[in-house]
């Protein structure tokens, strides 16, 4: 039997909440960068490892740096002075039954290959990588040979989800998503992809607080920023609009005026490229800021300040016994099929916890805190526990999702 736990939460919701501040850092941030790249490498791992060896080997790709480079910029397009550095760390196996993989090669390919992706003017080949994956510990690669499809963690860890997004959660993290789409970006070639939005409600006022550079290839002139500024910013502002218009009739206590938004507000005409925003490469990593995984959006990509989240970075870790990765993503899972298929229930946390060397699917506690919409928490709490047991039965599979990148982390 396992241990699960089904409470009432009495608390708020928190789109009822006075107010609720969200974030979301977006596809050129250095933070996100860093957490997209080394999650692709794991994913990329896995596979070779499942080709070559039926199985995934130990491995987390789970600490990362992109070192900031250096950068002339102008009006009509700067260069690179000195590139970026990405610095790839932890642990991998390199061998296994007298077959080697070529783990450097794999995460600096997958890596120029993620650049080429996602950056329109990051140059792949350009950028300084240094590989420092080393051989795991004896006692935790252990745990992949000591056979059976559940295998125990490899740490004593808790991670929390909940559902549903809350209006704010979801404005912050389409109004990113809409700015860095192929559409806008065709449409407006300026606009760069290191984007930061800050939502905060206050009662029923929205604000989106969002930072943005342009690219100074299409910058003519200082004149020329300000014109296409205001322009990005009426774009801004107008999906917030639509978006509080179709999310009105649900949530209509928090959404019920028009959100407004800010963009580049550290601006400040007559002081040249010194005031405005612009980068080379759509990226604040090219000279002004490094970043780190773990640093970026939570699982749920989004940073939401009034919720509980664990303190682990999923990004990079294995998929089969990091409860890091693992119980992240599944307690956000869980939470979701709780509020959706239990009608009575408004808003579901749940939290997990694991023990070292214990089978994944046997968490010490997995425990569902239900905020009621109406009825009793004697009315809903077989079925919710139904749910819980039915994701740990099943987390092999999820697991599978996990190592075939099917589940998105930033």
């Amino acid at each position: 039997m396992r241990n699960i736990a089904i409470e009432e939460l009495k608390a708020t919701e928190i789109y009822r909440q006075k107010v609720e501040v969200v974030e979301r850092k977006g596809m050129g941030h250095p933070d996100y960068i860093c957490d997209a790249i080394m999650e692709q490498i794991s994913v990329n791992l896995s596979q070779k490892y499942l080709e070559t060896f039926g199985t995934i080997l130990h491995h987390n790709i789970d600490k990362g740096m992109l070192i900031a480079g250096e950068v002339e910029g102008k009006f009509g397009g700067g260069r690179v002075v000195s590139p970026m550095r990405l610095i790839f760390g932890d642990r991998a196996t390199f061998e296994a039954n007298g077959i080697e993989i070529d783990v450097p090669g794999l995460a600096i390919n997958t890596a120029k290959e993620w650049f080429s992706d996602n950056l329109r003017f990051v140059d792949p080949e350009s950028l300084y990588y240094q590989v420092e994956l080393k051989r795991g510990s004896a006692e935790l690669t252990d745990i992949f040979t000591r056979g059976g499809e559940i295998l125990g963690a490899n740490d004593t860890s808790a991670a929390v989800g909940y559902a549903p997004l809350s209006p704010t959660e979801r404005l912050v993290f389409e109004c990113e998503r809409y700015l860095n789409s192929r559409k806008f970006k065709k449409q407006y070639p300026e606009s760069g992809e290191d984007i930061k939005v800050m939502g905060l409600r206050h009662r029923e006022n929205m604000h989106l607080t969002v930072a943005m550079p342009l690219v100074d290839v299409f910058v003519e002139s200082e004149e020329d920023y300000f014109k296409k500024k205001i322009e990005l910013h009426e774009q801004i502002e107008e999906f917030a609009a639509r978006f509080a218009e179709k999310e009105r009739g649900e949530f209509e206590a928090c959404m019920c005026l028009k959100p407004t938004a800010s963009l580049n507000t550290l601006d400040i005409p007559g002081r040249g490229m010194k005031g405005i925003y612009t980068t080379v490469t759509g990226t604040s990593a090219e000279d002004a800021d490094s970043g780190q995984v773990g640093r970026g959006n939570r699982v749920n990509g989004i940073i939401p300040l009034n919720r509980p989240v664990s303190s682990e970075a999923a990004a990079g870790k294995n998929p089969v016994s990091h409860i890091g990765k693992i119980y992240n993503l599944l307690s956000h899972r869980i939470a979701a099929r709780i509020y959706m298929e239990v009608p009575e229930v408004s808003e579901v946390y749940v939290w997990l916890l694991s023990e070292i060397g214990s089978p994944i699917d046997q968490p010490q506690i997995a425990t569902a805190q239900l905020i009621m919409k109406k009825g009793n928490l004697s009315d809903v709490e077989k079925e919710a526990a139904e749910i819980v047991e039915n994701e740990l039965e099943n987390i092999h599979a999820f697991s599978m999702e996990l190592a075939a990148g099917n589940c998105p982390i930033c």
